[in-house]
């Protein structure tokens, strides 16, 4: 009569050699959360959550999934060693993923969760399991081929996977009445829509910012072709090309008229700007926007060199919101370019007072003490500026202006 060979683990043996490693898995844990910490940076709002695991549920794991050769003195478990990266955004998870693909072996990549039907539920996250590098391992007493696992989740999945943990997987515990097994699913995707719309803002907030970069970018050029000329550069700067004004029938929500008002404003097309500015202003909208709207519309007036109507933007976004330290700024410009230094100071000082790390400011206000012959306050605004991080070639070019001009007094 044939036997089956089961492979029986010594419980106590296994433990025994658990305790011998268990403070070495340890540092190796803390080396590898170190260098991930070094490595992925995809955002400042990572959190990381590391665990060796218990000797317990080792035991169970492998009593679960028994090795295939039981000859292996310590049979190794997959997450061993796991480490967890929670991401605040869906796009994170897959620059998270590719971080470690580059710089790890990864043995597999499994996403959990992407196959289920939407009336399923469950706890989705990737699972990657990789190779432990050589360097990390020096100096520790290690089983062989030991590998570890890293789960990268959003914050919404986190917090699904650890209720879903307690509620069902923690309990041995699993719906079978169709109404319960709704309200799971449900919550499970209420959460997954959330993760997406998170997604979708974060998008359009990216897409908003980077056209406001290019704009406030397109106001210090024209800003910087004045100061050039103050300081005996004439080169100049190029002008942008313009495109044909867009239908702004259809744009409705203050966002969206926003974004494209902004966006006609970079490629030149003042007229679709200044129409949607004016929209929005219409509306009545509360102080905040209204202030933030008048700023916009004063430096689409400040491109095409309409002073005046910039500078009664400027003033009226201050009108809305005297917190504003850009439209102070932008106001100071606006009064320089008009041969107003002493206002332009008073303008200057005003936004500092606000906020004062402000370098490009403090070189600006130490431009209009130039312009009125006040040398040492405008020495003290250059270095000043230069200890806020003022480019270098800035304060070459109005040190050596100051300096010519002390020397002829």
């Amino acid at each position: 009569m044939a036997f089956n060979t089961v492979w029986i683990p010594d419980k106590n043996q296994l433990k025994s050699q658990y305790n011998e490693f268990h403070a070495h898995f340890a540092v190796l844990l803390k080396r590898l959360e170190d260098h991930l910490r070094a490595t992925v940076k995809v955002s400042a709002l990572l959190t990381y959550k590391t665990r060796v695991k218990s000797f317990d549920s080792y035991y169970k794991k492998l009593l679960k999934f028994p090795p295939t050769d039981p000859a292996i003195r310590f049979p190794l478990v997959t997450d061993l060693i796991g480490i967890r990266i929670v991401c605040p955004f869906l796009q994170n998870l897959s620059e998270v993923e590719n971080i470690l693909i580059k710089n790890f072996t990864v043995r597999e990549v499994e996403r959990k969760g992407a196959d289920r039907t939407f009336c399923e539920f469950g706890y989705e996250s990737t699972h990657i399991l990789a190779d432990i590098p050589e360097s990390f391992k020096v100096g520790l007493l290690l089983p062989e081929n030991l590998i570890f696992e890293v789960q990268i989740r959003t914050i919404l999945q986190d917090a699904w996977a650890e209720v879903e943990h307690e509620l069902i997987y923690k309990f041995e515990f699993s719906p079978f009445d169709f109404p319960l097994k709704r309200k799971f699913a449900s919550i499970n995707a209420s959460l997954s829509l959330a993760d997406i719309l998170f997604q979708e803002i974060r998008d359009a907030q990216t897409s908003l910012n980077m056209e406001l970069d290019r704009r406030r970018e397109q106001f210090y050029l024209r800003a910087d072709e004045f100061t050039d000329g103050l300081l005996g550069d004439h080169s100049g700067a190029e002008e942008k090309s313009g495109m044909n004004s867009s239908n702004t029938s259809s744009l409705e929500t203050i966002d969206t008229m926003i974004f494209y008002a902004i966006k006609a404003h970079n490629n030149g097309d003042f007229q679709t700007a200044e129409t949607l500015y004016t929209k929005i202003l219409n509306q009545k909208p509360n102080a905040l926007v209204a202030s933030i709207v008048y700023k916009h519309r004063g430096m689409a007036f400040f491109a095409q060199g309409a002073y005046e109507d910039a500078y009664k933007d400027f003033s009226a976004s201050l009108n809305e919101n005297p917190k504003n330290f850009r439209s102070y700024y932008y106001a100071g410009i606006v009064l320089m370019m008009t041969d107003k230094n002493p206002e332009a100071i008073e303008m200057f000082t005003k936004s500092l007072e606000i906020n004062g790390y402000q370098a490009h400011v403090y070189f600006r206000r130490a431009l209009a003490y130039f312009q009125e012959n006040q040398l040492i306050l405008a020495l003290h605004d250059l270095d000043n500026a230069a200890a806020l991080g003022l480019s270098a070639e800035e304060e070459k070019k109005l040190r050596a202006a100051i300096a010519k001009k002390i020397d002829m007094v």
